[in-house]
């Protein structure tokens, strides 16, 4: 069954999902919240020998990454993680399984799929010649910063947004996905952005970065819930007349809800998505930078967006460009 087809499914079961979702105290999107503290992970895995870690630098702009390697030699012939991947034969990801769209678990199939997981995918063809040869660990947003300094995997690819903060704790590829806040509305509303809905209910999750924007409209009533899911669940009743959120996020929300979109917009805020790596692995990156480059180029990336993303979001933009130089 092609993704399109089961975006039918999904759509045609989406409220009951929710409501079942909610009720068990489910949180199918998690939110990134203003403030957190990631607890530790309590796997281990063996440190990697290889080059030491680069020098902090300053950081005035978190996506500016390592420059990518001119092309993508033998995975093996790079040397440090990179090499030890190569000899273990598959790629450990770090992804989300609940993250409709981006990283989620297929009800009729039981396997893992959405753009985050095609991209990891296109990782593991160019190490190995097969996008197959890749092992996915579904991780929390509050494990994806752990889960790469204990080495439990070898990358992460769950919605992950650049920051100087994180720059201190591990490495980014150059950004692979321009996220930003928006809003979700019902069909024929001529809303396109936060401040058209003065008056009207709007919802996001409490204590997130969502929230906090959405409360700087003071013209529009904001409206809490613990998750995503929860504020589905208060728009499939009538409760709220829209929800705030990652546009990605509100992609996988509207695939759900056949009477719901996500208006084409400019973003309140600005979300760019990297892959995560230990900070040691520098090689590592710039080998994934070329690959990334060459997605860019070649037109894997708008594959890729149409097949998730495009039915929620419209056409595909073009790649986020490459930044490099730190």
């Amino acid at each position: 069954m092609t993704p399109f087809s089961r975006r039918g499914v999904i759509a045609a079961v989406g409220a009951a999902l929710a409501l079942t979702i909610s009720a068990c105290g489910g949180a199918a999107y998690a939110p990134t919240p203003t403030t957190s503290a990631a607890p530790s992970t309590t796997s281990a895995a063996p440190t990697t020998t290889g080059a030491p870690a680069p020098a902090p630098v300053a950081c005035n702009n978190a996506t500016q990454s390592y420059a990518a390697l001119p092309s993508l030699p033998s995975a093996a012939s790079v040397g440090g993680r990179l090499t030890e991947v190569a000899r273990r034969g598959y790629l450990i990801a770090g992804v989300s399984s609940d993250t409709l769209l981006l990283g989620s678990r297929n009800p009729l199939t039981g396997q893992l799929e959405g753009f985050d997981i095609d991209v990891i995918r296109e990782l593991a063809r160019a190490i190995f010649g097969d996008p197959d040869k890749v092992q996915f660990t579904v991780i929390t947003a509050a494990q994806r910063i752990p889960v790469l300094q204990n080495r439990t995997v070898d990358v992460v690819a769950r919605n992950m947004t650049m920051t100087c903060g994180r720059w201190q704790d591990i490495a980014f590829s150059s950004e692979y996905y321009h996220s930003g806040q928006k809003i979700l509305v019902r069909k024929g509303s001529t809303a396109t952005t936060l401040p058209d809905l003065t008056g009207k209910r709007v919802c996001a999750p409490n204590g997130t970065s969502s929230m906090t924007k959405l409360k700087e409209y003071a013209s529009v009533i904001a409206v809490g819930s613990d998750t995503h899911t929860g504020c589905l669940v208060l728009f499939q009743q009538g409760k709220v007349d829209a929800i705030t959120g990652d546009d990605t996020v509100l992609a996988g929300l509207a695939a759900q809800d056949p009477y719901a979109v996500v208006p084409k917009s400019e973003p309140l805020t600005a979300e760019p998505y990297g892959l995560g790596f230990n900070k040691e692995d520098k090689a590592f990156v710039q080998y994934a930078n070329a690959l990334l480059d060459q997605m860019r180029a070649d037109g894997r990336w708008t594959a890729i967006y149409d097949r998730w993303l495009a039915p929620s979001l419209g056409a595909a933009p073009a790649p986020p460009a490459a930044v490099y130089g730190r």
